[in-house]
């Protein structure tokens, strides 16, 4: 244990630092998918898959540890990791399949996205089912304000996740490639409401669990998606002027960034 816990310390250290550079980095050198694809990133193969490539080891890795780690006396602790399995289900077993048109993701942004899902989900598991406190989360666990708000918390940025990416598909056709300029629901205030959602979404994580490992993912999430937002609001203000300045919208946080 004290090995594992030794590497845990020392990637969550690791993970931060690199977590500090991609934030600095992203606002420079946009991701190049979706909305800022870009060939310089190699060769891209079909959006569906590459999102069910990327995001599937997150599954099996949180689903493996739960099954050779936990136990029918830390169920508290199945609570918890579920509420991580149950993001990932939807991401793994129904987002990709719901996507709309041609689009494609290279095959660079797919690998390092299986390497961080990987390390991120043997970082919450680990600390889920073996590295955490034995008395840290007993059933009184279930009542303590931390878990209550925090649920609340991830439930919310859920629904507003799950709801904005719904929106934003609805704006395409099967088979059409364009993008086009959302000025609903939570679009109203940000460009970027599906990544706000998100954000929210592993911040109440953080708090339901309260681990460092919840932390740093909720701290990686936005160290991604806050640059990429910018990026987005820029793009989106470029091609859409007229519809952009009708609301003027932030580009992740509302009436804030």
């Amino acid at each position: 244990m004290n090995k594992l816990l030794f590497a845990f310390n020392i990637t969550e250290i690791i993970l931060f630092g690199l977590g500090l550079i991609c934030f600095i980095a992203l606002f420079f050198i946009p991701a190049g998918y979706g909305k800022m694809i870009n060939k310089k990133w190699g060769f891209s193969f079909n959006n569906k898959a590459a999102w069910f490539i990327m995001e599937v080891p997150t599954l099996i890795t949180m689903i493996t540890l739960m099954c050779i780690w936990a136990s029918g006396e830390n169920f508290v602790r199945i609570i918890i990791g579920s509420f991580f399995i149950l993001h990932y289900s939807q991401r793994v077993l129904i987002f990709p399949f719901l996507l709309k048109g041609k689009s494609k993701m290279p095959v660079t942004v797919v690998l390092m996205g299986v390497l961080f899902n990987t390390v991120n989900a043997f970082l919450i598991g680990s600390w889920l089912f073996y590295l955490s406190p034995k008395d840290m989360y007993r059933i009184s666990w279930l009542y303590d304000p931390r878990f209550i708000i925090g649920v609340f918390i991830f439930l919310s940025g859920m629904a507003i996740n799950i709801d904005s990416d719904k929106y934003i598909r609805s704006l395409r056709k099967e088979g059409d490639t364009a993008h086009y300029f959302p000025h609903k629901r939570m679009y109203r205030y940000v460009s970027s409401a599906n990544y706000f959602g998100e954000i929210i979404e592993w911040c109440g994580f953080a708090i339901l669990s309260w681990s460092l490992a919840g932390a740093l993912f909720a701290f990686w999430t936005a160290a991604n998606l806050v640059p990429r937002s910018y990026a987005i609001n820029k793009k989106y203000k470029e091609d859409f002027p007229e519809e952009f300045e009708s609301i003027k919208p932030k580009c992740i946080f509302p009436f804030l960034f």
